[in-house]
């Protein structure tokens, strides 16, 4: 099949660069590899299916599978397979796969010689639609996700929809429940739309939230929509959600948090559980966890800088709320119970 392409450009001045999305996208891949690039590191996992051709010579480096991979002693780990091959800053890391590999890719391209180029070639929904379009790059630690991280945009993004017809269900559901975050900021009824379409309105939609605040001093916060509730429960134990359901269960909890504060009315709470219906995703927490563990966690996540904080829908859309009262929050998990 041919390659039909849509280009979306992340407009950052010198920094900018194309993200392309469509079937069988990983075919450009030659030609978005930075000029003078003569040699390439190919980061990827063993479980992923899709060979790319960077048009240069090139080495590959294996991470770790899952989400074990977002560590520390990987990172150290790839720099270390890069200094023995002789990288340097000429040099570029393509990252081939989920949100794990862009993520780890990513920062490893930020730290080695201070900073190397990199293309992610993102292969999940999940990666697509969030993980790899931004410059958000990180890896974990046993007190949290992402606490250890570096903002450096990509050369360019790879979004190829083929990759996504080999993902298994739940994989791609993961994917979708950051899908459903985008129908509150202003993606509408995106579950209409065929899924190049669909993929591409939401990297439309992030694109521009990170042209207005790349570095997340502001607006771009509203792209954590969700995500509080997610984070905790991701970081209160290995249960058996992928993270696009968490942000399914949050969102859910959100517009709860919302309407209580009369943020928002029944209507479109209703709205919310309709888009998470359709999707099929979850909407109740694990039975295991306490509404009292959770509400402790929340003070571990990124935005926490002045007080409990959360992403609210309202009369302005999506924006992030300060202070909310645990009052709040603790009536608030009934609905997700």
């Amino acid at each position: 099949m041919v390659s039909v392409t849509t280009t979306i450009t992340v407009d950052l001045g010198d920094r900018s660069y194309p993200v392309l999305v469509g079937h069988g996208a990983r075919s450009e891949l030659s030609a978005l590899i930075p000029a003078g690039v003569k040699r390439v590191a190919v980061l990827t996992q063993a479980g992923i299916p899709w060979p790319v051709d960077p048009g240069v010579a090139s080495i590959q480096i294996e991470l770790p599978e899952g989400e074990a991979a977002k560590s520390l002693s990987v990172v150290e780990d790839v720099c270390r397979q890069l200094a023995g091959a002789g990288f340097t800053r000429a040099d570029a890391i393509v990252a081939v796969g989920g949100g794990v590999v862009t993520d780890v890719g990513g920062f490893v391209a930020s730290v080695y010689h201070r900073g190397i180029r990199f293309v992610s070639v993102s292969t999940t929904l999940l990666g697509q639609v969030d993980a790899a379009i931004g410059g958000k790059t990180g890896v974990n630690l046993p007190e949290g996700k992402n606490l250890v991280g570096a903002f450096w945009q990509p050369s360019a993004v790879i979004c190829d929809t083929e990759t996504l017809e080999t993902l298994p269900h739940r994989e791609f559901q993961c994917g979708v429940g950051e899908i459903a975050k985008y129908h509150f900021l202003g993606g509408g009824r995106l579950d209409e739309l065929p899924i190049d379409e669909r993929v591409g309105a939401c990297v439309q939609i992030k694109a521009d939230v990170v042209m207005a605040d790349e570095r997340e001093g502001g607006t771009r916060a509203i792209l954590n929509y969700g995500h509080t509730l997610a984070h905790a429960i991701e970081t209160a134990g290995a249960f058996d959600l992928r993270h696009g359901e968490a942000v399914a269960i949050g969102i859910r909890y959100a517009a709860e948090i919302a309407h209580l504060l009369g943020r928002i009315d029944n209507d479109r709470v209703v709205e919310h559980e309709r888009v998470l219906a359709a999707y099929e995703l979850p909407t109740t927490v694990p039975e295991e966890l306490t509404d009292t563990e959770l509400m402790n966690l929340f003070s571990r996540d990124k935005k926490a800088i002045d007080g409990v904080t959360f992403v609210l829908d309202g009369p302005n859309g999506v924006e992030t709320v300060v202070g909310v009262d645990p009052e709040v929050l603790a009536t608030s998990f009934a609905a997700v119970r």
